[in-house]
């Protein structure tokens, strides 16, 4: 059993098949015992995520800043919802919370959360496994980015194995479990 946290859009418009994802990740994580942590939203993929996580018996726990609980974007119901300061404590208190990190499709939140988290870990202030789920190829741009940032020398050839990227939520806990090691010793080579 883990706690997994999972960064995903809020958009209700978005194609079915990121929806489709999310629905069945939660149903996954559910059924291996494992704890969903995410950003305690109610719409789009935080919803179903959390929804179907819930529905399949799961234990979710929510992080959501004081204003947008005060907005009331947060989902009721949750195993637990923390209501913190701001934004970057809530991504510290997902982070600290977190045995691996998972980036479903979503928007310039989640992207930054997933690049944030890279970068921790290119640090070595994370060491967890970091999964990229490509459904229908929505992260095609930012691993061919990556590609050119380790082309120019703005990265290492090693900092690929930050990250595993899949295709499919079924992926995803094999992905966690068959991450490569990643340790703090790693920062010695963070600088180029």
């Amino acid at each position: 059993m883990q706690t997994i946290c999972v960064y995903c859009g809020s958009s209700t418009q978005v194609d079915e098949a990121f929806f489709r994802t999310a629905d069945e990740l939660g149903g996954l994580l559910a059924a291996g015992g494992d704890t969903l942590v995410y950003g305690g939203g109610s719409l789009g993929l935080m919803g179903a995520l959390a929804q179907s996580t819930l529905r399949d018996g799961g234990r979710v726990v929510g992080v959501i800043p004081q204003f947008m609980y005060e907005e009331k974007w947060h989902m009721e119901g949750l195993t637990e919802l923390r209501v913190v300061t701001d934004m970057h404590e809530r991504k510290r208190t997902m982070a600290a919370l977190a045995d691996a990190f998972v980036a479903l499709p979503g928007g310039c939140g989640t992207l930054e959360e997933l690049l944030e988290i890279i970068t921790w870990k290119q640090l070595g202030l994370v060491t967890q496994p970091i999964v990229i789920v490509n459904v229908n190829g929505y992260y095609d741009n930012l691993l061919q980015l990556f590609d050119r940032a380790v082309e120019e020398h703005f990265m290492r050839e090693r900092h690929r194995e930050m990250w595993t990227v899949v295709g499919s939520a079924a992926e995803v806990l094999p992905a966690i479990r068959q991450a490569k090691a990643w340790d703090t010793g790693y920062r010695k080579f963070a600088a180029i």
